[in-house]
């Protein structure tokens, strides 16, 4: 991304408000598909860890020239997915409710996400239910989006609500490829005045007739995304309100944001795609507590 595209993206906001961020990341350097606990997956196929680590520096480069604030966990051999950050918790007043992960492969991860949380500063919860953070719990506004049927139960749904005193909007996913919340849905507005709706994105295809009805009740203006955006990880985005960091290759979807007045910014992660990733799989947002 260039200085001059940068200074564009952050000074162009016209009626959007662009709020900063903390975000949590993990350098890639064990990148690799091992195991295969997601339909992306596929262990016989050549994975490029120097390649992965290049798009990662790209995405991480891009955060901090938008001026939002990136912090690092150490990555550990033989977790290769803990560069997918965003499942290892979800962050907010303070809190850090912590992962219980559904496949014993990313089972170990959880004690290395809390310990991080715990030194930085947050209030951690250990969790008694089975869920995968920030991949399937998502902030819009006062409610938590929480998505359900692959990975977190909907047990975790009722736990979340009593640990942060939030309204929790459960959501069934039905489709295998979109197996946290995070791959179906993006919410573009992540602070809104009380009372207003926040913003948010998602396919309609990876959920339920009863979760379609909810979304189209709640969020009656929410932008609905093609099938073509959706198979590319086009929903698996990072916004700070007016910036969306999205997929290249989900263009539809980046028309769609320009129309609605966002600024799309594009940052290929097809390499981490492999192993079910993408920029939001990267990217766990820190509310709270004490850098």
């Amino acid at each position: 991304m260039t200085n001059t595209a940068v200074q564009s993206a952050q000074n162009q906001t016209g009626e959007r408000s662009r709020q900063t961020h903390r975000y949590l990341m993990c350098r890639p350097d064990h990148f690799t598909v091992s195991y295969r606990i997601n339909p992306w997956m596929e262990p016989a196929r050549p994975t490029d860890t120097a390649l992965a680590v290049r798009q990662w520096q790209v995405l991480y480069d891009t955060y901090r020239a938008l001026g939002h604030e990136v912090q690092l966990i150490d990555p550990v051999p033989g977790l290769p997915d803990m560069v997918y950050t965003a499942n290892g918790g979800f962050t907010l007043d303070g809190i850090a409710y912590g992962a219980r992960f559904r496949f014993a492969e990313r089972a170990p991860e959880a004690e290395y996400f809390d310990e991080w949380f715990a030194a930085h500063g947050f209030e951690v919860v250990k969790p008694s239910q089975v869920n995968e953070g920030e991949g399937d719990f998502l902030l819009a506004g006062d409610v938590i989006l929480g998505g359900t049927g692959f990975r977190s139960s909907g047990e975790s749904h009722r736990e979340v609500a009593e640990v942060f005193g939030r309204e929790v909007l459960s959501l069934n996913l039905v489709e295998p490829r979109f197996y946290h919340l995070d791959t179906a849905l993006t919410v573009l507005d992540p602070v809104v005045e009380a009372g207003d709706t926040a913003g948010i994105a998602y396919l309609p295809s990876a959920f339920d007739e009863a979760s379609r009805g909810v979304l189209a009740e709640r969020f009656p203006d929410a932008i609905q995304v093609g099938p073509d955006d959706g198979a590319v990880f086009g929903l698996n985005s990072a916004s700070d309100g007016y910036n969306v960091l999205v997929s290249p290759r989900a263009t539809g979807f980046a028309a769609q944001l320009r129309e609605r007045g966002y600024h799309p910014v594009t940052v290929d992660l097809h390499e981490l795609l492999l192993g079910g990733g993408g920029i939001k799989c990267c990217t766990l947002e820190l509310r709270g507590a004490a850098g």
